[in-house]
């Protein structure tokens, strides 16, 4: 990593408040959290470059990582479940050496595909319809 990399060091306080924290450039901040997060960077080292705390950037960091895992898992705009019901007694559609076993008992089957490619496959008997039931008020609910 060259020094034209971290021009933007150390970082620019653009306010103190009264009780002595610090603000600083939304921009600096930005690039030096992109910079700590780069294979084989030190993140100690860095903080010295910045003139900032290790603890304080590693705070950032985290908070960096949380808001981007919370945009990855944020649901489109249409969140609907397309839900596809198969009668209890038809033949299960992936493999056919399950037919015997599944024929002979009366079940339902539930299959659900959800928004982030997650299939979800319920097979279960007559007896446990309170498990479906709470099942697809938990879909319904994301």
């Amino acid at each position: 990593m060259s020094d034209d990399e971290f021009d933007f060091l150390p970082l620019r306080v653009i306010r103190e408040c009264s009780n002595g924290k610090r603000r600083y450039d939304p921009d600096g901040k930005r690039r030096l959290i992109e910079a700590c997060l780069r294979p084989g960077a030190s993140i100690a080292g860095l903080a010295l470059r910045a003139q900032v705390n290790a603890n304080q950037l590693h705070k950032w960091i985290r908070l960096q990582e949380k808001a981007n895992s919370a945009r990855a898992v944020e649901p489109s705009a249409a969140a609907f479940i397309p839900v596809l019901a198969i009668e209890p007694g038809s033949a299960p559609p992936a493999s056919s050496h399950k037919q015997s076993a599944t024929a002979s008992r009366p079940t339902a089957r539930l299959s659900a595909h959800l928004p982030n490619g997650v299939t979800v496959e319920l097979e279960c008997s007559r007896h446990d319809a309170t498990l479906v039931a709470a099942l697809i008020a938990a879909l319904g609910e994301r």
